[in-house]
């Protein structure tokens, strides 16, 4: 039985790694638009909204890699 469940876990667990691929490719595109860059030049930090789609892309792409290769 556990055999059986395992292939749905490696399903979901690679569309966790691409969803946080993407998550992190959609923030860095955000870092370069123009207020982002406006906003990065005034306080020397990325925006709220770009470090959000970092921190998510990592976390999704972490526990997409753990289920992939759980057994």
């Amino acid at each position: 039985m556990a055999k059986g469940l395992a292939t749905p876990m490696k399903i979901i667990g690679a569309s966790l790694v691409v969803l946080g691929i993407g998550l992190a490719i959609w923030g860095y595109q955000l870092s370069g638009s123009v207020g982002s860059q406006l906003t990065a030049a005034v306080t020397g930090a990325d925006t709220d909204r770009v470090m959000t789609f970092y921190i998510a892309g990592a976390i999704s792409f972490v526990i997409g890699i753990y289920l992939t290769n759980k057994k």
